[in-house]
């Protein structure tokens, strides 16, 4: 039996992942960035307070402005966790066109990504971003204290990761967020429409399916499963709950389920039941809010499925086809025709987008997405592109732009967009179709921020969303006047349309999300849709009807009503943090906020290379554990480690120290080690043991180049790196031991090809990668030899959706001192058999398929996302065993997905049965498997 692990220097180096990023939007999702800048990014910084607020010069207004906010609000954010300083750098990130925001220890920062996204809150965007992050890093400081012991943070980031769910830290952020100003996402129905669809559907979800999703059905995520379960705990045991129970878990940290044990405290439930009983009560709620509704049931035009499926944004193509942006557990965003019988026709793929977006006009499509920096993954594009259905022909549009929810002319000629420049200067700009060159600019004299605009018929007027403190607006353009017809709204206006001379958009009048119009000249407000649960995204048709998106149990459909219009009805909204706000009762933060001048000064790259934060226990194996101090900067250009460790086994000690720079378009490092070393050789049929001490220092320079286009992406990378070995106090070692190695060169090079996938995906429909690696001595004759090594791994798609075959093919030439050497994938059991021949080829041919999506909550032990299989046949050294045409092991394997005692990162599990060619005399080997991800 042989058990495989993949767990290296385990628990505290990577258990601080656990608490992922604590994201503000709603749009994108993501563990803490290390990605960087380019070098050509100035950054200054603003002390004010306990905040050192670091930023690119482009941003001094939106700096100056957070430094004045930042130590204003935070007393009242920090208020009912009693907390009332904190002292936290905080960088403005304003290359990349991903809304984002987080709060991270090891290093203690905080990150506001300053472009908006296209569909938020009624409110500023930084503000957004502050009321949320800020009470994050008040919940760092209540459970983990402030006091300055040496170098604690990721120890911190690991005890606060596996003391508390990530439900309650985003739960209890959003109830504040929302408490705390005129919006927040707990005053958005669209928000926590999943949730309440399925409740009022019939379909109660577990604790565990709702904190950690599900592979086949919608659910209601952990913001918003933690927003309600806090706002009720805040309604039940009052403003200071959410600190009673980190102060009880600081006070008592070792425990098994911390949290829940400390909630029982107070509420007598542990977090399994506390969810049941909220589940209850709001079911109660909802049915009675639904009583007071009016809603019609509309007929579906899409195909029924029971798997979570959304078809965004439907537009007629003719009487008989629809196009929309379709998406599913088993199908990345793609554009879909949808026939008149509900068949469907599959158009192409599309990349990632800040939300579902396209405009189709005389036969042109058009739509954003988002492309990334080759190199420097912090700055990132929002560009157009487009597609004409008659030509089957592709243009992008826009190359290294900021240009967001693009809109045609009825004659497709001319496109309306929404910019964004690097100093967050907000327009609305007009671009030819045929070119993307930019024919004029609307002036934003307030700079609020712009959002979807469209063209009415005529081309004249133009339709948008404004975003600032005060609200949303809805405006109407026309002939360089700008009048709102909609002022300063806490509604969430979205996606306004002319229909004839009225303005078609998203509201929720009633509380429940639908499609409204508003007559221009009398401002009169009307109902057009009446959605049980969310009607979204009109586009006209040419026969007096609207085809919209109507919010099912398992996501967005589309169907059609003639425009009739109802008046907007009574607003039966369920605020589920009233009691929360009247706990606070500070109305909106950012009233009265300060209007000073800070000194900025420039903050210097170089001379902020290091920022010591942990030290943290290292485990190799169960000979070698130590300590190690770890430095990570700000800008993420430099890491550096160093540490102790010791070999039991050997009775002595290994020091190391390991450097990154990752400024540059390379990446160079530097790693050292002075480590003990033991061997046994035979000498005169004795066997011998000897031992030395070495020196080791590796140099390593890569370059990683990635882009990506539509649904593809590709990566490259070289890498060159050598070493030189100097080894001492050698005992008891021949009189022919080298005691110097140097300078081996390595040479790497890899291409990969794949497309998007989805979270069903075993691995990429398509996707191949190539690998090349050559390691020789050429300065050192008195240890010739050299390796070459070539792989390469084909995905090709298999019988079913998200089944995936790979075929791989490896061969090296290995001479010398790397005769042994092995640098190719080998088959499976290799570390099992006994070698007849020396390792030349490997043929691998794996089949990999998921079978089952159970979603069993297993007490509190385990919830099992996925059940998946697959069966293997691997040859090695063709043409050169005996054996040719044999495989030398098949086999089959099973895996699942789950997490474990309700934690966070996903756990995959699984066995392997190897089969072994009958030649070499082998007894099945038994292979086990453990991995994780967060």
């Amino acid at each position: 039996m042989n058990t495989i692990k993949h767990n290296n220097k385990l628990f505290f180096r990577y258990l601080h992942v656990f608490t992922l990023s604590f994201i503000s939007s709603s749009v994108f999702g993501q563990v803490f960035s290390t990605a960087q800048n380019p070098l050509s990014v100035k950054w200054n910084y603003i002390q004010s307070g306990g905040f050192k607020i670091i930023y690119p010069k482009e941003l001094e207004k939106e700096a100056q402005r957070m430094a004045n906010t930042l130590p204003y609000i935070y007393p009242k954010i920090g208020l009912s966790l009693r907390q009332q300083k904190a002292s936290i750098p905080l960088l403005l990130q304003n290359q990349g066109t991903i809304a984002n925001g987080f709060v991270q220890l090891g290093p203690k920062k905080s990150e506001f990504y300053t472009t908006p996204p296209q569909y938020f809150d009624s409110q500023d965007w930084l503000n957004n971003l502050a009321v949320h992050e800020l009470r994050h890093i008040a919940q760092f400081d209540k459970l983990t204290g402030t006091q300055a012991r040496p170098f604690p943070e990721l120890v911190y980031f690991a005890y606060f990761g596996a003391g508390l769910p990530i439900w309650f830290f985003e739960g209890d952020a959003v109830v504040n967020e929302t408490a705390l100003t005129e919006s927040g996402r707990g005053r958005q129905p669209k928000w926590i429409m999943p949730f309440r669809t399925s409740l009022l559907g019939g379909k109660k979800i577990s604790y565990s399916k709702a904190y950690f999703g599900s592979n086949k059905d919608v659910t209601p995520g952990y913001y918003q499963t933690g927003f309600l379960m806090v706002a009720d705990m805040k309604e039940k045991y009052g403003q200071f709950i959410s600190d009673s129970l980190l102060a009880d878990i600081r006070k008592r940290p070792i425990r098994l389920y911390p949290f829940s044990q400390s909630l029982k405290k107070f509420t007598r439930e542990n977090t399994k039941k506390y969810f049941l009983s909220t589940q209850e009560k709001l079911t109660k709620n909802w049915k009675a809010q639904e009583e007071k509704l009016s809603f019609e049931e509309y007929e579906s035009l899409n195909q029924k499925t029971s798997l979570a499926t959304n078809y965004f944004l439907p537009t007629r193509l003719n009487k008989n086809q629809i196009l929309a942006l379709k998406e599913s557990k088993t199908d990345a965003r793609y554009f879909v025709v949808i026939n008149e019988d509900k068949s469907e026709q599959k158009l192409f793929g599309i990349g990632y987008q800040e939300q579902p977006w396209f405009s189709l006009k005389n036969n042109l499509l058009v739509w954003d997405e988002i492309r990334y920096d080759p190199r420097y993954k912090q700055r990132s594009y929002s560009v157009i592109c487009s597609y004409n259905l008659k030509t089957k022909k592709f243009k992008k549009l826009s190359s290294k732009s900021r240009l967001f929810s693009p809109s045609l002319s009825e004659d497709g000629k001319r496109i309306i967009a929404a910019k964004v420049e690097l100093n967050n200067q907000f327009n609305l700009v007009e671009l030819d179709a045929s070119t993307g060159q930019i024919l004029k600019t609307y002036p934003n004299p307030k700079n609020e921020i712009l959002q979807t605009p469209s063209f009415d018929k005529t081309g004249i007027r133009i339709a948008y969303i404004s975003v600032s403190e005060s609200g949303k607006s809805l405006c109407l353009m026309e002939d360089k006047k700008n009048t709102r017809v909609i002022s300063n709204s806490r509604q969430q206006l979205s996606r306004p349309i002319f229909v004839g001379d009225k303005i078609v958009f998203n509201a929720h009048f009633n509380g429940i999300d639908n499609i409204y119009s508003i007559n221009i000249q009398t401002k009169k407000i009307s109902a057009l849709s009446a959605s049980r649960y969310g009607a979204f995204n009109a586009t006209e048709t040419e026969d007096g009807k609207i085809i919209f998106n109507n919010y099912k149990i398992n996501g967005y459909e589309i169907t059609e009503k003639k425009i009739s219009e109802k008046p907007v009805g009574k607003n039966v909204f369920i605020d589920f943090t009233a009691a929360a706000e009247k706990q606070e009762n500070v109305g909106n933060v950012f009233n009265n906020i300060p209007d000073s001048a800070f000194q900025s000064k420039r903050f210097r790259h170089g001379l902020n290379l290091f920022s010591f934060h942990s030290i943290i226990p290292v485990i190799d194996n169960e000979y070698i554990f130590g300590l190690e101090l770890q430095s990570n900067n700000l800008l993420n250009t430099m890491d550096f480690y160093s540490g102790a460790k010791y070999h039991r086994d050997l009775k002595r000690f290994e020091y190391t120290a390991d450097i990154s720079y990752k400024a540059l378009y390379p990446v160079f490092s530097v790693a050292y080690r002075n480590r003990p070393k033991r061997t046994f050789y035979r000498a005169k049929n004795v066997i011998q043991q000897g031992d030395w001490r070495e020196n080791f220092v590796k140099l390593n320079a890569s370059l990683p180049f990635s882009v990506n286009a539509r649904n593809q992406n590709y990566s490259f990378s070289l890498n060159a790196a050598t070493s030189f070995t100097q080894r001492y106090m050698t005992e008891n070692m021949p009189s022919n031991f080298i005691t110097a190695l140097k300078f081996p060169m390595e040479y790497g090079a890899t291409f990969n090809h794949s497309v998007r996938t989805t979270e069903r995906d075993i691995a990429p429909k398509w996707a191949q990668i190539f690998r090349a690696t050559y390691n020789h001595q050429p300065f050192d004759k008195n240890l010739g030899g050299k390796i070459i090594a070539l792989e390469s791994f084909l995905y090709f798609p298999g019988l079913a959706k998200n089944h995936s075959l790979l075929t791989s093919f490896n061969y090296q030439k290995a001479t010398g001192v790397n005769q042994y050497a092995t640098e190719i994938s080998t088959v499976y059991g290799y570390n099992n058999i006994l070698a007849r021949t020396k390792l030349q080829n490997s043929l691998l041919l794996n089949y990999r398929f998921p079978f089952a999506f159970p979603d069993w909550e297993l007490s509190s032990l385990a919830y099992v996302r996925n059940f998946r299989a697959g069966l293997f046949c691997h040859y090695e050294n063709i043409g050169i065993d005996t054996n040719i045409g044999q495989p030398k092991t098949y086999g089959v394997e099973l895996n699942s997905s789950l997490n474990i005692l309700r934690y966070q990162p996903v756990v995959d599990v699984g066995a392997r049965l190897v089969f072994v060619n009958k030649i070499y005399n082998q007894n099945p080997i038994l292979e086990f498997s453990f991995n994780y991800s967060f």
